[in-house]
């Protein structure tokens, strides 16, 4: 059976755990030569001893002089991408009344100036009819307490998908965005803090409010994304996929 992204190249950012890294996992497996991206070198080197066919650049997507030497790898290296997975981002929970201006920034420069700027930047060496896939969430459409900035902060990258299919349709290049619900990844179970039974907590009610009753686990994304990435999905533009077991629907 043909491979779904056979001697595709392939970008996902903040891939060294979770989501990220099982979707370059996956895009590896289907044949793309995949660079990942990380803010921590040993988690990189890693990550990158895992996958393979990969190639890790120590970048943090918030910083736009690093994108710029990320690109500038990839293009002497491969000379352009064909899938890029806008992934890095995070978010941290405060309430209303308790919101810093730090973390408002941090919020905002992790997952809406990143995204713009991984996407922007890329542009000269996105081939013609590429998949762009931005990393969306549940929160677009669902209150959650005390994360008013990063669901706010999400619903920013949803809308760039919207206009930015518009900007790119003289290059046939596809915007989606992929919102998984809550799914067992170092990011999420840190939001309960460093003790374990907090964490099997967070993750058991979360379970409880999801109609398939349990959390997702990353590779159950990365089979998403890998749909956005091929041409399984041609005539998919503009697209919020929920990935949530049936949550956001409810």
């Amino acid at each position: 059976m043909a491979r779904k992204l056979e001697g595709k190249i392939a970008l996902v950012t903040g891939a060294t755990s979770g989501i990220g890294l099982a979707t370059a996992q996956r895009f590896a497996e289907e044949g793309a030569h995949v660079y990942i991206t990380g803010r921590r070198q040993a988690e990189l080197d890693a990550a990158v001893a895992a996958l393979g066919n990969a190639t890790g650049v120590r970048v943090d997507s918030s910083k736009p002089d690093q994108l710029d030497m990320l690109y500038e790898q990839i293009r002497g290296e491969k000379g352009r991408l064909d899938v890029l997975f806008a992934n890095a981002g995070g978010g941290s929970m405060l309430p209303l009344g308790e919101i810093t201006e730090a973390h408002y920034r941090d919020t905002f420069d992790r997952n809406v100036m990143g995204t713009l700027f991984t996407v922007q930047k890329a542009l000269p060496l996105l081939a013609e009819g590429a998949s762009v896939i931005l990393a969306g969430s549940t929160t677009t459409i669902e209150g959650t307490a005390a994360f008013s900035i990063y669901s706010a902060s999400k619903a920013a990258v949803r809308a760039f998908a919207r206009s930015w299919i518009l900007d790119l349709k003289d290059r046939k290049i596809r915007v989606n965005t992929i919102s998984p619900g809550a799914t067992r990844t170092p990011g999420l179970v840190e939001l309960a803090g460093p003790d374990t039974a907090q964490q099997q907590g967070l993750l058991d009610y979360l379970a409880a409010r999801i109609p398939m009753g349990r959390v997702g686990e990353p590779k159950e994304i990365a089979g998403a994304a890998l749909f956005l990435a091929s041409d399984d999905a041609s005539f998919v533009n503009g697209a919020e996929l929920f990935v949530d077991g049936g949550q956001a629907q409810v």
